[in-house]
């Protein structure tokens, strides 16, 4: 990071994006490990709540873990922002459409297991407009 920085100037800084994720990097103590990782880096570190989506296993942390987590990086310092969620009420935040990529992608291979499983049985194939 420094010798990208030094080729930038001097009234340029580094963004940090951060995704917070709840109870994996989202306490006080993950806060504190990032302010001493950045301490002599000029950056603006914008925080991304996680957008949660089916089956990825995560969750996105409380407002209040949030804005804890932000104000100890303010409190060191740093310039802080947190990334507005937009489109979670139709799932379509960031993140989200990813999701349900990967499900159409398992769907697909289910699919092609029961098409499989049909044709080693001789059982007639199921009719469908799929190619």
């Amino acid at each position: 990071c420094q010798n990208y920085i030094s080729s930038l100037g001097e009234k340029r800084v580094l963004t940090i994006e951060y995704t917070l994720l709840q109870g994996i990097n989202d306490q006080p103590e993950h806060a504190e490990q990032m302010i001493e990782l950045l301490a002599k880096i000029p950056c603006k570190i914008n925080l991304i709540p996680f957008n949660p989506f089916p089956h990825s296993g995560y969750e996105r942390p409380s407002n209040n873990a949030i804005r804890r987590f932000q104000d100890i990086l303010h409190k060191a310092g740093h310039n802080v922002t947190v990334r507005t969620t937009r489109g979670e009420d139709i799932d379509a935040a960031c993140g989200q459409l990813v999701g349900q990529v990967m499900d159409r992608t398992r769907r697909s291979e289910r699919y092609i297991a029961v098409r499989e499983l049909q044709s080693e049985s001789g059982a007639a194939p199921i009719a469908t407009n799929r190619s």
